[in-house]
């Protein structure tokens, strides 16, 4: 699969992306070559390769689970304006 300029441009307005006509040259290179890549990797045959999560065998180092900060809520939430069960609250913006 292979991009266009008009392809470049539809998606530029789409992202509300205002490209000079050099940027849409590079960027049509760019999403070209990705695309090539793409189609490169999906002619290798992966029919004998197991799913893997990591490419790296490596154990995961965990550490204790226990409470390492104090709870600041009442400090943090003492200058808001309007707070109710440990919840800011804040003036309605959007009308049913």
């Amino acid at each position: 699969m292979s991009l266009t300029l008009n392809d470049v441009e539809k998606i530029a307005k789409l992202s509300r992306l205002a490209l000079t006509d050099a940027e849409k040259t590079a960027t049509l290179e760019k999403l070209n070559a990705v695309f090539e890549l793409v189609e490169k990797m999906q002619t290798v045959d992966t029919t004998n390769v197991e799913p893997m999560a990591h490419p790296h065998e490596v154990a995961l180092r965990l550490r204790e689970d226990r409470v390492t900060e104090t709870d600041c809520a009442a400090q943090y939430q003492a200058i808001a304006p309007d707070v109710r069960n440990r919840l800011y609250i804040v003036p309605q913006v959007i009308e049913e």
